[in-house]
């Protein structure tokens, strides 16, 4: 056990590219993920598990097929299990996702040039 704090500036500066979720921690299976995003991501769900934004800095925008919740700096929602989603952010976002191990960012969509590699620790 390290009897040290995470520090999110410090992990967030070691993130260079966008939709690519980093592992800072673990508890039980679940991961804590720090990722910068900027754009349009895909519509795509996690039919097993819900999924938690938290805003850092920035104004994150997830879209529904049929409506749409904006979060901005000290924000979270939990997208529930089975729901299409898309995240948007017309500036850079800087957040955290709280997820199972092994979930992969474009769900159970077809895998694209923004699907990202898992279980990647800063």
């Amino acid at each position: 056990m390290m009897n040290k704090p995470i520090n999110f500036e410090n992990k967030l500066s070691r993130i260079d590219e966008h939709w690519s979720p980093k592992v800072i921690a673990e508890m039980n299976d679940y991961q804590f993920k720090l990722v910068k995003i900027k754009g349009d991501f895909v519509f795509h769900n996690h039919p097993d598990t819900d999924e938690t934004f938290i805003v850092i800095e920035g104004n994150l925008r997830i879209d529904f097929r049929d409506d749409h919740v904006e979060l901005g700096p000290g924000e979270m929602f939990v997208v529930p299990k089975g729901v299409e989603h898309k995240p948007y952010a017309q500036e850079e976002v800087k957040m955290m996702l709280i997820e199972p191990r092994n979930v992969k960012n474009t769900g159970v969509a077809q895998a694209s040039e923004l699907t990202a590699e898992n279980d990647v620790w800063i």
